[in-house]
């Protein structure tokens, strides 16, 4: 399946779960036909009980529901929360299930990553935002900064398509009926929907970002949970720089996991010396994939600029050219820069370097031909099954 850029769109920054969470949940309970969901992560919390009640709400309207979640992101859902919505009449469907070893998870690369909600093919969500009450900074001080776009218009068309292929190609739904008009023109923004996965996409992600990177005139910004890029985008973001580009770059500073602050530093002095600006964003951790150049360019969605994202997790981006979004994202940013981050100069770049570069050394060029390493391993073809709950006289198991 291969995606075009789509006129007559009308789309809107949602920021954090406070706004995410109310408008989905507001579109799921008046869907009249149909709503598709994929996420990686469902938490059975506040924010997932709140789904779950809007989702039942739905079905009882009879409203035909897909819900597909990640095998490794959703493996310790309450089997309870699982019953309720299949016992609605719901269809649970996980991707790539796999049994633990010795407790572990042990299916640990080519995630289900993406996160898209579509209902009744004239409404759609995508951004980076899981289902759980760690995406509500308002009242968890170490909640995730995140974000999301709210669409309308041509461009749901095929983010419900990208959503019914991956449900069809492995064989989770045998059809799914035809709504009865595509989505009529809603707004000004030009929107690209772009996937990525381990077959006919491997890297259209990364090549909307390269060809974003190498026509930059003015500005780009990029704000990632995760940094450590491509070879590629990696240069381009020097060359970027080199012809006058004010690249700035926003990164964690309170990271959920600390070792990829330490991984991303690697490349600091690097970019630092071709006069990229770097801030580390100190008030929670960062989970946001956002980015814009120039005065029109913007993009939100699942996927970090890491190897796991870059080379084998399923992910999802829309590439908007939408000047007034990229004003408000640019806006929001430079709050971010001013009042929440502090500049990476080269002496705290190079703080404790000469004792971590070894180790840093060898991870980096690890984690370079990581996707490689893992291609290595013998075959092995996630699929989508079935969720379903067996149910024991102690208790019941999710499988």
């Amino acid at each position: 399946m291969n995606f075009e850029w789509r006129e007559g769109n009308q789309v809107e920054l949602l920021i954090n779960g406070c706004q995410f969470f109310p408008s989905v949940f507001d579109s799921i309970r008046s869907a009249r036909h149909e709503i598709l969901l994929e996420t990686f992560i469902i938490f059975d919390d506040e924010v997932g009980r709140e789904l779950k009640d809007a989702l039942l709400e739905a079905a009882a309207k009879q409203v035909k529901i897909d819900i597909t979640v990640d095998g490794y992101g959703t493996a310790d859902l309450n089997s309870d929360y699982i019953a309720d919505l299949k016992a609605a009449g719901i269809n649970m469907h996980i991707y790539d299930p796999r049994p633990r070893r010795l407790g572990m998870r042990t299916n640990l690369f080519r995630r289900l990553h993406r996160k898209i909600v579509v209902v009744d093919g004239e409404v759609a969500y995508i951004g980076g935002i899981n289902f759980g009450a760690d995406h509500l900074p308002e009242k968890d001080p170490m909640g995730k900064q995140d974000y999301a776009v709210r669409v309308h218009g041509p461009i749901v068309d095929d983010i419900r398509a990208a959503a019914t292929s991956f449900l069809l190609e492995h064989q989770a739904i045998q059809e799914l009926p035809e709504l009865t008009s595509a989505a009529p023109e809603a707004g000004k923004a030009d929107i690209l929907m772009a996937i990525r996965d381990n077959n006919s996409h491997p890297t259209d992600i990364e090549d909307q970002y390269l060809l974003a990177i190498q026509s930059a005139s003015s500005r780009l910004i990029i704000a990632n949970a995760y940094f450590f890029p491509s070879y590629r985008i990696w240069h381009e973001l020097a060359n970027a720089s080199r012809r006058g580009v004010k690249v700035t770059l926003i990164l964690q500073g309170q990271p959920d996991r600390p070792w990829t602050r330490s991984l991303s530093s690697f490349l600091y002095s690097r970019l630092l010396n071709v006069g990229v600006r770097i801030y580390e964003y100190k008030e929670r951790p960062l989970h946001g994939k956002i980015a814009i150049v120039d005065h029109e360019w913007v993009t939100v969605g699942s996927s970090n600029l890491d190897p796991l994202s870059l080379s084998l997790n399923l992910e999802a981006n829309l590439f908007i050219r939408d000047a007034r979004l990229n004003k408000n994202v640019y806006e929001h940013l430079v709050d971010i820069v001013n009042n929440s981050s502090q500049e990476v100069t080269r002496e705290i770049a190079t703080k404790g370097h000469w004792w971590r570069a070894p180790f840093t050394v060898a991870s980096f060029h690890f984690l370079r031909h990581f996707p490689n390493i893992v291609g290595w391993r013998p075959a092995h073809s996630p699929k989508i099954k079935p969720l379903t709950v067996k149910t024991s006289k102690k208790k019941r198991v999710l499988r």
